[in-house]
């Protein structure tokens, strides 16, 4: 992949690697003398579309004995995000699959995504051998994408919901795919002392079968992880796109106007919902910047009151409403989540 605003070069980027797991639900243990296989070909690459709104190559290959897997790389007309589906059929057990990003970036943290905001992690690079009793945790959890950036050079993969990826202290990025286990605890692990939860099988967590998972890429800057709401919104755009509705008789209806829209800089929109108690609706963003940011809800339509509140929709206090009520204000410290309650 190619950055065409800095001309940096991505290479190698989502090789499947496949590896043993003795682990069980809880914790990821690799069985003894057991090597990590890559995907190596041969590879039938065939042209789904050619542009010019949408562009898509499909790729089939055997990512190991019992294992294949078709790729599907789409590129949309005035999108930055590479689109991808994989396809696994799985018939093997007891191992993990995963995607290796290399990046190129060394010793940069990754940046992941939380429900209010982001995380910054270093790579985990404990030895195990200093740890007889539990082994570190090489992977964490991510919602949405995970980044990782130096000045003009950086990645971020983004997908539908939670997932687990892990980053290495050479740049590498890591997302799991697969894990293949058959027990939700075991009392014999190496990487772990005793039981995690109640001994009992879960076979269907062999992830036998065909299993799809939606990923996009995109090339970032330090400038685009800093300014909080780049990646939320790229988010958005690959997962929750819009949709079209067919009806079938709509002769009568006429397009609304857009109601509602939330500015600032660096703010995310959360939610839209109603009140715990009584008629009105709540309006909640969040701040993902390290600085103060302002912020507004412009309506369409004048509101009559609006109180900004807590999470709980409890401790009121009422905000000035500015054109007729259709211009409501605010100031949200960093990382700060907003709640405002409107009539």
């Amino acid at each position: 992949m190619v950055d065409r605003r800095s001309k940096e070069r991505y290479a190698d980027l989502l090789r499947l690697e496949d590896q043993g797991d003795a682990g069980d639900a809880y914790t990821y243990c690799p069985p003894a003398r057991d090597g990590v296989k890559v995907s190596s070909g041969p590879i039938v690459v065939k042209r789904l579309a050619a542009g010019p709104l949408v562009a898509a190559l499909e790729s089939r290959f055997e990512v190991t004995r019992g294992i294949d897997a078709r790729l599907i790389v789409q590129l949309h007309a005035e999108s930055p995000l590479v689109r991808t589906i994989l396809e696994i059929d799985n018939r093997n057990q007891r191992h993990r699959l995963r995607a290796r990003l290399p990046t190129g970036l060394t010793g940069v943290s990754a940046v992941a995504g939380g429900p209010f905001g982001t995380v910054e992690r270093p790579a985990v690079t404990a030895n195990p051998a200093a740890y007889p009793r539990e082994t570190p945790v090489r992977t964490a959890p991510a919602q949405r994408f995970v980044a990782m950036a130096r000045g003009n050079r950086g990645l971020a993969i983004f997908a539908p919901a939670f997932f687990e990826y892990e980053s290495t202290a050479k740049g590498d990025l890591f997302i799991t795919l697969l894990r293949a286990v058959g027990d939700l605890s075991r009392g014999d692990l190496p990487t772990r002392p005793g039981h995690a939860a109640w001994p009992t099988p879960i076979p269907d967590a062999q992830c036998l079968g065909t299993s799809r998972v939606e990923m996009a890429l995109v090339p970032v800057t330090v400038a685009d992880l800093e300014r909080g709401d780049f990646l939320p919104q790229l988010w958005e755009d690959a997962f929750l796109p819009l949709t079209g509705l067919w009806l079938r008789d709509a002769a009568g209806l006429a397009p609304a106007a857009v109601d509602i829209a939330l500015e600032g800089t660096g703010l995310v929109f959360s939610a839209l919902k109603p009140a715990q108690i009584g008629s009105p609706m709540v309006l909640r963003c969040y701040n993902a910047t390290n600085r103060k940011a302002a912020g507004a809800w412009r309506f369409g339509e004048g509101i009559k009151t609006a109180h900004r509140v807590r999470a709980d929709e409890r401790e009121a206090v009422g905000l000035i409403l500015e054109q007729r009520g259709r211009i409501v204000r605010f100031v949200a410290e960093p990382h700060e989540i907003v709640s405002i309650l409107v009539t």
